[in-house]
């Protein structure tokens, strides 16, 4: 069973490589761009990590997304609209990585769910 620990963070950028040299300059984080992707992934020095999406209508700035660990994101998004929530994106693979699901809180604020192919990594 998960731990339902965060997993990842998602900071949206609107300039991917002034993101990371911005966040490597303050915090020491190691960047790897992802161009195949239009991604760039960050990791703190405790190995965990994120990414910075680029600024759009699906990762719009000032909406950082938090994962959280899933076992099951079929079942955790049916029970967020048992709960009252809403899905905004049901589970979808990430090639080669795992897969998310993102939904919002009654509240409106926005999480996702991850579950990754490699049960070692969480």
């Amino acid at each position: 069973m998960s731990k339902r620990n965060v997993v990842h963070v998602e900071i949206p950028a609107a300039n991917l490589e002034g993101a990371g040299r911005f966040y490597s300059d303050l915090f020491g984080w190691k960047i790897t761009p992802m161009p195949e992707m239009n991604y760039t992934m960050w990791e703190a020095g405790d190995h965990t990590g994120g990414g910075f999406p680029e600024v759009s209508d699906e990762y719009p700035a000032g909406q950082v997304l938090v994962y959280i660990d899933s076992d099951d994101i079929e079942a955790d998004l049916k029970n967020v609209m048992k709960l009252g929530g809403k899905v905004l994106r049901q589970k979808t693979e990430i090639t080669g990585m795992g897969w998310f699901g993102i939904f919002q809180d009654p509240t409106g604020n926005v999480l996702a769910l991850y579950t990754s192919m490699n049960p070692s990594d969480n």
